[in-house]
């Protein structure tokens, strides 16, 4: 009975673990560039009570064995790199990429992080910033009496110039993938790390080497599906009543016994 009342116990805790992903991908509903997240599952040790294959005779052997489980546990949240869908915004910085890679931004203490999220906006030097104000890496800087910002496909960033009559090049927007996005760190403010389980990065003119290619005046939206999430929070509502029952099913049980032997 209290092997029952454990495993029951491990179903409440994976699936308070997986509502609490789910409502992180629901208030991130509308973040820019943000990527869902899944709750990976796996079962606990089992207890081997009669083992498969054991001999019951000379000439005999148990086809099946009996394995009791001791329950479950969320063993990783995985995020879900699927593609985002495009909003039109006709802001010169803003900027999507469409296919693999991240955006490099340059964080305070040194590091470089990686963003899908491509809100950029001017510093007061004009300096292309993300909306924390991070700089964009490799830096970029718009000239004051700029008249118009234009990014192509493959990141080259020009600008108009009063009284000129071809445009200027400012500056070539790299971007990074990485051999595995699942190893990537979310560090919040919508940014993600490098780690060895990500890989070096990969870095590169976008629509190289297998690249996304960047498409200016629009954001990626968050990848989350609001139906599916709702579906999901429902199924684990339900999982997690089913696991509550167990829990009072056994004590009902464990009841029974003491008032009645």
């Amino acid at each position: 009975m209290p092997d029952a009342l454990n495993v029951a116990k491990t179903g409440l805790n994976a699936q308070q673990e997986r509502m609490s992903v789910i409502s992180n991908n629901l208030a991130n509903v509308n973040t820019v560039g943000f990527k869902r997240d899944r709750a990976n599952f796996e079962t606990l040790l089992y207890q081997d009570l009669r083992e498969v294959g054991a001999q019951t005779s000379q000439n005999t052997q148990l086809p099946t064995g009996l394995a009791i489980g001791t329950g479950v546990r969320i063993v990783s949240s995985e995020k879900l790199y699927s593609q985002g869908s495009m909003i039109n915004t006709d802001n010169s910085l803003d900027m999507t990429i469409d296919g693999a890679g991240f955006f490099q931004v340059l964080m305070p203490d040194g590091q470089i992080a990686y963003t899908r999220a491509g809100n950029f906006t001017k510093s007061s030097t004009g300096q292309v910033v993300s909306s924390n104000g991070y700089p964009l890496e490799p830096a970029i800087t718009i000239p004051e009496n700029a008249s118009s910002v234009s990014i192509s496909r493959d990141g080259i960033v020009s600008v108009g110039i009063p009284g000129q009559t071809a445009p200027q090049v400012v500056g070539n927007i790299e971007i990074a993938s990485f051999p595995n996005n699942g190893g990537l760190k979310p560090m919040g403010e919508n940014m993600m790390a490098a780690t060895g389980a990500s890989g070096a990065p990969i870095v590169g003119a976008p629509g190289a080497n297998g690249q996304g290619k960047l498409l200016q005046g629009a954001l990626e939206a968050s990848n989350v599906n609001v139906v599916e999430e709702l579906v999901n929070m429902i199924e684990t509502q339900r999982a997690y009543e089913v696991n509550s029952k167990a829990i009072s099913a056994v004590d009902s049980m464990q009841k029974f016994l003491t008032q009645n032997i």
